[in-house]
């Protein structure tokens, strides 16, 4: 049984060559076969994240105090100077007046220490009190002056605080965020609105440390950002001088002009840098390029039959529709210039100018049929 399994298997590997030999010759248009071309391929540096507003002022309150007013909310357009709201500013009235007293009698204090000073010098002079008397009372005087310093610092620091008591704007834009409502109770630095100038935008990124070198600050980039169609013009604002110790990635920072104000913080956006080439490469058509296991390969015909020839691709581009082919084809190599099912290598194939072709998938096909 064994001795007829074998013969069998021989007997069929005989007849492969001979159906492949009796098959129809498959026949392409002179589109649909290619020679690789040499052409320049740009490179291009990929990176993305959020659109980020530069121009971003958080309002906090100066004073502590209930929140009697606020007079614009999220989505409205301020000005710089434009008032936002009012603080109840009794409390801190009250702590002015306090202070003021803190401060006039530190002054008394100072008044006394000083004639107290005077007479004691008059009276060392005379030897009628020793100098470590002296000494003390000079002391105390200089005690009574930071006393008073003190004091006055502190009544100046109060009333900046009741001058500033009413929440301002201090950029012109748009109120992102508003943090609290008219009535609650807010304590010196809390926020209470958040404002962003859309006008002009940033796109933060990263690149890897092998594309850097080719960056630098004003090149212009295309950005694409979520929701529109057409890329927006941006240039590279600035490059971190140092990676990131985890990543080993570079930040570069994309600056956009928004004057419009079409695109809004927290957009994503893809950013692309094209670098032009400065040398000529081998490149087929895009569609040319399949891929088996993990194996980019084009089909070729060589010799009147179907070959498959393994690839490194190298540069890509998208645009063009092309991709640079670093090994497996020569410039004279014809290359199917798309894919095609059913392919088999040693099918007999050529190209025939001058009348309708046979559809390679469907003369495949029929190879297949008459197996």
């Amino acid at each position: 049984m064994s001795s007829q399994r074998n013969a069998g298997a021989k007997t069929a590997d005989a007849a492969r060559p001979a159906a492949a030999a009796s098959a129809p010759m498959l026949e392409f248009q002179p589109s649909e076969v290619v020679q690789p071309r040499l052409a320049a391929m740009p490179r291009q540096i990929e990176f993305s994240g959020p659109l980020v507003a530069p121009q971003t002022a958080v309002v906090r309150a100066k004073a502590a105090g209930a929140l009697l007013s606020l007079q614009v909310t999220e989505g409205q357009r301020v000005t710089a100077g434009q008032v936002l709201g009012r603080i109840d500013l009794a409390e801190l009235g009250n702590r002015v007046a306090e202070r003021q007293a803190n401060l006039e009698s530190a002054r008394a204090s100072l008044v006394q220490a000083e004639r107290t000073h005077a007479s004691n010098e008059r009276l060392a002079s005379q030897s009628f009190i020793s100098p470590i008397a002296l000494e003390n009372s000079r002391a105390q005087l200089d005690t009574a002056r930071a006393a008073h310093s003190a004091a006055q610092a502190s009544l100046d620091t109060t009333r900046v605080g009741l001058r500033e008591g009413a929440l301002m704007a201090p950029i012109a834009g748009i109120v992102a965020k508003r943090h609290v409502v008219p009535g609650e109770k807010v304590t010196m630095e809390q926020p209470v609105y958040t404002l962003v100038d859309l006008r002009h935008l940033e796109l933060a990124g990263s690149v890897g440390t092998h594309e850097v070198a080719a960056l630098a600050a004003g090149m212009s980039v295309q950005v694409r950002v979520e929701g529109l169609e057409q890329p927006v013009p941006g240039r590279i604002a600035r490059i971190a001088p140092a990676a990131e110790p985890g990543t080993r990635s570079i930040g570069v920072t994309i600056a956009l002009d928004n004057p419009r104000e079409l695109l809004r913080a927290g957009q994503y956006a893809l950013a692309r840098v094209e670098l032009a080439d400065v040398q000529q490469r081998l490149t087929v058509p895009l569609p040319a390029v399949g891929n088996t296991s993990g194996q980019d390969h084009v089909w070729v015909i060589e010799n009147g039959t179907l070959a498959r020839r393994a690839v490194t691709l190298g540069r890509r581009d998208d645009a063009a529709g092309r991709v640079e082919v670093v090994s497996g084809v020569g410039p004279a190599s014809q290359v199917l210039a798309a894919r095609f099912d059913n392919l088999r290598e040693g099918a007999k194939a050529n190209v025939v100018a001058g009348k309708a072709a046979a559809v390679a998938s469907a003369s495949a096909s029929a190879n297949l049929a008459t197996r």
